[in-house]
C-alpha cells in the first residue's frame, strides 16, 4: 500500500501552489468546487488514502472506490472520507460536478473529536446516495461555506466550523433511526472513544515490515487500565458490539483493503496484521467471508 497522500501533496500536485497557513500549527480548512479540478484530460483519481479528512458533494454518474467495496451512483452522492481508509472516484459521465471540503484533524483540536463520529469511523455510514431535494440542501451548505471564507469575519474559521458539523449531522439523520449513535453514559462514552483511538492508531498498514501489536480484548483492556469486562459493556452501550467483534471487524477491513491493492503475499498481510501463522489468517478471513484470501484476491468485490 502506498504511503498516504498529503496534503501538501494534493495542493502541489492539483493546485501548483501552498498556502500561508497550510504550516502553522492550528489546522487547515477548505472548500473547492469539484468543477475546478475538471479539465480536457483530467488525470485518473489514484485509489490511495490522504492524511486529511473530506467530505464531497458529487453530482453525476460515478463509482465510488471505498476500502473494500464498490458503490454504484447513479445521480448524486455525499461521501465523508478519513485518513484510515482508502478510497477514489471512477468517472462513468464524461464531467462530473459538486463541491468538497477538506480539513486536517488539527483544525477541530479543542472543538470536538471529528472522529467520534460514525461517518467518519471505520466501520460507520460514509457514503450516502442522495434524492435532488438533498442534494440541494448540502449544496446550499457549500454555498454558505464560500461566503463565509471568502469573508473579512475574524471568526469565520469558527463559524466554517459549525457548517461542518451541520454537514455531519444533516447527513446521520438520513441513516435510519436504529443506526444513529444512542445517548449513553460519559463514561462509557470516553472508554468507547479511547478504545476507538488505540485501535485505528494501528493503521493504515503502509508497508510490510509493519505490524499491528493490540488483538485481543483483553490487551486494549490492560492498555487502557479497565477491566475487559467494563471495556465490552462500554462498547456494548454505545456502539453495540463486543469487544472482539469490533477488532476483528476492523482487522477483517484492513485485509480486505490489502488483499486487493497490495501484491504483498498472503504470508505477509497475514504476519503484518497479528496472526502467527498463515493458516490462522486465512481461517479467520474465510471464517468472515466465506472465501479464501486467495480467492477473495481473484474476484471483482461489488
Amino acid at each position: 500500500m502506498k504511503k498516504a497522500l498529503s496534503i501538501e501533496e494534493f495542493y502541489a500536485n492539483d493546485l501548483k501552489f501552498t498556502p500561508d497557513n497550510l504550516n502553522s500549527g492550528i489546522g487547515h480548512f477548505n472548500v473547492f468546487q469539484l468543477d475546478e479540478f475538471a479539465s480536457a484530460k483530467p488525470k485518473p483519481m489514484p485509489y490511495n488514502r490522504r492524511d486529511y479528512y473530506k467530505i464531497s458533494l458529487v453530482k453525476g454518474r460515478a463509482r465510488v472506490h471505498y476500502a473494500d467495496k464498490v458503490i454504484e451512483v447513479d445521480k448524486q452522492v455525499l461521501i465523508f472520507s478519513n485518513p484510515q481508509i482508502p478510497y477514489n472516484f471512477e468517472k462513468i459521465d464524461e464531467q462530473l460536478t459538486g463541491y468538497f471540503c477538506l480539513f486536517t484533524e488539527a483544525y477541530f483540536h479543542q472543538y470536538g473529536n471529528i472522529y467520534s463520529y460514525p461517518v467518519f469511523q471505520s466501520g460507520g455510514t460514509p457514503v450516502f446516495i442522495l434524492e435532488d431535494e438533498q442534494a440541494d440542501a448540502f449544496s446550499e451548505i457549500y454555498k454558505k461555506m464560500f461566503t463565509e471564507i471568502n469573508s473579512d469575519y475574524a471568526f469565520k474559521y469558527d463559524a466554517l466550523k459549525n457548517l461542518v458539523f451541520d454537514m455531519i449531522h444533516t447527513a446521520m439523520k438520513l441513516q435510519p433511526a436504529n443506526l444513529v449513535t444512542n445517548h449513553h453514559s460519559n463514561a462509557s462514552d470516553r472508554i468507547s472513544s479511547f478504545f476507538m483511538e488505540l485501535l485505528e492508531r494501528q493503521f493504515p498498514i503502509e508497508h510490510v515490515n509493519q505490524k499491528i501489536k493490540l488483538r485481543s480484548a483483553s490487551e486494549f483492556a490492560e492498555k487502557l487500565n479497565v477491566h475487559v469486562n467494563h471495556l465490552n459493556r462500554a462498547l456494548k452501550e454505545t456502539v453495540q458490539k463486543t469487544t472482539t467483534d469490533i477488532i476483528s471487524d476492523r482487522i477483517l477491513q484492513e485485509a480486505k483493503i490489502l488483499l486487493r491493492h497490495t501484491n504483498w503475499n498472503v504470508a505477509e498481510i497475514a504476519e503484518s496484521l497479528g496472526f502467527e501463522e498463515t493458516a490462522h489468517f486465512s481461517n479467520f478471513f474465510k471464517k468472515n467471508t466465506q472465501n479464501s484470501p486467495v480467492k477473495f484476491r481473484k474476484a471483482v468485490v461489488i
